[in-house]
């Protein structure tokens, strides 16, 4: 199995009522997504809410989610940024955690060119040579796409091992695993797209459905890899109205509410995101119901 398991979850970040961090609801729903199919944890990610997060807030919950699953899962610090400098400290006070690896988008707003895109990853994995590292291809948010020339070049460094490839393209999916060693895993960063992905060469996905149906997508993965294509099929047809309806509207708005429906206190989300509109807390609870 590739170094960081096949089904990450794209953690979001709980808070209270006031706004501040819940590390004890943090805690708990760490220790429950690895007891429901999830072999990584990404913390402070996109789903995550990263932006709105200070670094304080993330090292802390960098801590509280490791102690949560004590070697049980691996654990990925989303430590990315559009400055090259504050990526690279970031990341090395996380790596004296001891977490398994980091996330590193790709740097939003500035847009810099491939070279600068190669540059900027590459400043991050020689800082810290011991601790893996996955890429993050997210074109939809940062409003660059990291070429498949680039991330090519980028797989040749030792510790850049991964690539969380969302772009929604599987041609480019296509493409890299062509171009890339065997070893170098290409991760779905859209759930609706984790089967396809696999039919290409794909290792898993960094999910964000797993918060609720993680072990259907491990069971879809397996299904598929051991060659009942059938099923992985009908799992996936069966999981896609849940897909659609978290990204009805802005992620993690959605899914904050399916958890909440289940019962868990994971609170709002910071502004400038905002809650959803009634029909979106309404096709949540239907899905749900139907997939119950």
């Amino acid at each position: 199995m590739a170094y960081f398991g096949q089904v990450l979850t794209a953690m979001v970040t709980p808070f209270n009522e006031d706004g501040a961090v819940n590390y004890a609801v943090a805690e708990k729903l760490a220790a429950h997504l690895v007891d429901h199919g999830s072999d990584a944890l990404v913390v402070c990610g996109t789903t995550g809410e990263s932006p709105t997060l200070s670094w304080d807030e993330e090292y802390q919950l960098f801590k509280t989610v490791q102690q949560a699953v004590a070697g049980r899962a691996k654990v990925v610090a989303g430590t990315g940024s559009n400055s090259t400098h504050e990526a690279v400290e970031a990341t090395r006070k996380a790596s004296h955690l001891g977490l398994d690896g980091t996330l590193q988008v790709v740097p939003y707003y500035n847009k810099p060119p491939q070279e600068g895109l190669y540059q900027h990853f590459r400043a991050i994995a020689q800082a810290v040579p011991d601790l893996p590292l996955m890429l993050y291809n997210v074109p939809g948010r940062t409003s660059q796409n990291l070429a498949v020339e680039t991330v090519v070049k980028l797989a040749e460094i030792p510790n850049i091992m991964a690539i969380k490839e969302a772009s929604g393209s599987l041609d480019q999916a296509s493409q890299i695993r062509a171009a890339t060693p065997e070893e170098f895993a290409i991760y779905s960063g859209d759930d609706s797209l984790t089967l396809p992905l696999l039919a290409v060469g794909g290792t898993g996905v960094v999910s964000v459905a797993s918060h609720l149906v993680g072990d259907q997508i491990r069971q879809m993965i397996q299904a598929f890899e051991s060659g009942q294509v059938k099923q992985a099929t009908q799992i996936h047809l069966q999981l896609m109205p849940l897909f659609k309806a978290l990204f009805a509207t802005t992620n993690p708005i959605p899914v904050k509410v399916a958890l909440a429906l289940k019962g868990w206190q994971v609170g709002g989300v910071r502004p400038p995101l905002c809650p959803p509109s009634a029909d979106v807390k309404q096709v949540l609870e239907q899905v749900l119901h139907e997939l119950a």
